[in-house]
């Protein structure tokens, strides 16, 4: 491997060069599709209920309000938001499958409790408990472990697209599976499944021969001010947290909306979700690939965030008429999956190059807390004002948005690019490390450099529109 000896360091840098045609290894295919399952599957049994719950629960025996509905479906969130930063921090110091068995475990026992569950405070306890085994970050922090540098992207992509199949299958399959076990039923199968889940992080997914902090993947407390001060990645915090709270709010009111417009039973709903679905898909592909391709990043957002609000002012009008709430979910939909995908990419473009696991950790946890609110107000709302102010309180937040939209910074179309280095002599003092970034930042390209001395790591956001070769780099560390 090339040595390089800096000009003012003591110490010889070796530098472990990439080979960029090169595939991810065996391992590293099977730890990132093993996680993404568990990680699939989680989400899967959260997004099961969601089309059905709220009819389910108007007839149980101790008729449960709008409010309490609400809380079921949103309690998941509160807990999740609290804990999901603690669990991926604890796995630094207790190990990453510890911690993923004891949130897998506290998990099953929820879905369990709801399953048993013969009142609402019963199955609000159980998705408390659920939302409590928040093992997200942990997750996260294990395929960082598992994967290199250079393939982690990737890795992190295939998880994200294991999401949003979860939540595809589950407007399908929640219907389907109702009226076959239930919503007790589907409450137990998620039980069952997070257990096999279990079996599956001890026997399938590899043991990381070493754990340790990941910039890229993982939140640090010393990081938090530089993204909790970053206003430009709060708009898109408060973004996530409207998104999701709109939408647990919809599955409040939806289910029921279909119901006393259509007659048909909630078992039959998959016939309306599914055509919807798979035509908001083939309508964003196009939207993203113009996003990322022609540098359109922050009008493809915007216009995405107009036709959430439009999506939200059609329900609040068109709420009791059948083909509206069809025309209204479309539109919802193609707005939704668009606005899912170029957040985590806007977070990634925006967010300091050493802080964007602490960027996504603050992300998410304001999605969970946007699922809080979400389920809370629609609830509350629903029965206080009627259907239509969910949906007047939906497009409020979503305006408050545009606005937030229209005012931010234009992205940079930039690439992230990593590369390891292998220190010899241990960890890169800071002299060395602060010398190797100010020779970075000086090439064609590079638009923001970070040496990572801790993890011996370097990270570059690098110009897309630049016809970038990994060899420059290798001639500077090479000296």
């Amino acid at each position: 491997m090339p040595q390089l000896q800096h000009p003012t360091a003591t110490e010889n840098i070796t530098v472990a060069k990439l080979d960029l045609t090169e595939k991810m290894t065996p391992v590293e295919m099977r730890a990132t599709l093993s996680l993404a399952s568990i990680y699939g599957l989680r989400m899967l049994g959260m997004f099961l209920i969601l089309p059905i719950f709220a009819i389910y629960a108007s007839t149980l025996p101790d008729k449960p309000s709008s409010l309490m509905v609400g809380l079921a479906l949103g309690a998941y969130g509160l807990t999740q938001a609290l804990l999901q930063l603690p669990f991926g921090m604890a796995s630094d110091k207790y190990g990453r499958k510890p911690m993923i068995y004891a949130g897998l475990v506290i998990f099953a026992a929820g879905s369990f409790i709801a399953a048993v569950a013969g009142s609402i405070e019963v199955i609000i306890i159980g998705r408390a408990v659920q939302g409590a085994g928040a093992v997200s970050a942990v997750v996260s922090a294990l395929v960082a472990d598992l994967t290199r540098d250079e393939h982690r992207t990737q890795a992190m992509a295939t998880i994200g697209v294991t999401i949003g199949i979860a939540f595809a299958l589950s407007l399908v399959g929640g219907p389907i599976l109702n009226q076959w076990i239930g919503v007790p039923g589907i409450f137990a199968l998620t039980g069952v499944l997070t257990i096999v889940a279990i079996f599956v992080v001890r026997f399938v997914v590899p043991d990381p021969v070493h754990s340790h902090y990941h910039s890229d993947a993982s939140a640090a407390p010393a990081r938090l001010n530089d993204v909790l001060g970053n206003r430009q990645l709060l708009r898109l915090n408060y973004g996530i947290f409207a998104l999701h709270a709109a939408q647990m709010a919809m599955f409040v009111v939806v289910p029921f909306a279909i119901v006393s417009a259509s007659g048909m039973h909630e078992n039959q709903h998959w016939q309306i979700y599914l055509p919807v679905v798979l035509l908001s898909f083939v309508l964003m592909v196009p939207a993203i690939i113009y996003a990322e391709k022609q540098a359109k990043m922050k009008h493809v957002f915007v216009a995405a965030i107009l036709l959430m609000l439009v999506a939200q002012l059609m329900f609040s009008g068109m709420i009791h008429f059948f083909w509206g709430i069809v025309a209204a979910l479309t539109v919802y939909f193609v707005a939704f999956n668009i606005l899912e995908a170029t957040l985590p990419s806007l977070i990634s473009k925006i967010a300091p190059a050493a802080a964007k696991g602490t960027a996504m950790g603050v992300y998410n946890t304001s999605q969970s807390l946007g699922i809080f609110v979400g389920g809370t107000a629609g609830g509350y709302l629903s029965h206080a004002q009627g259907l239509a102010s969910v949906f007047i309180f939906c497009g409020v937040m979503m305006f408050l948005w545009l606005l937030l939209a229209i005012t931010m910074q234009a992205p940079m179309a930039v690439r992230t690019k990593m590369y390891s280095i292998d220190q010899p002599s241990g960890e890169m003092s800071e002299d060395a490390a602060k010398l190797l970034r100010s020779e970075l930042v000086k090439l064609a390209g590079v638009v923001e450099a970070a040496v990572l001395p801790q993890e011996n790591t370097v990270i570059l956001k690098v110009d897309k529109s630049y016809d970038w070769d990994d060899a420059q780099v290798y001639k500077l560390l090479r000296g």
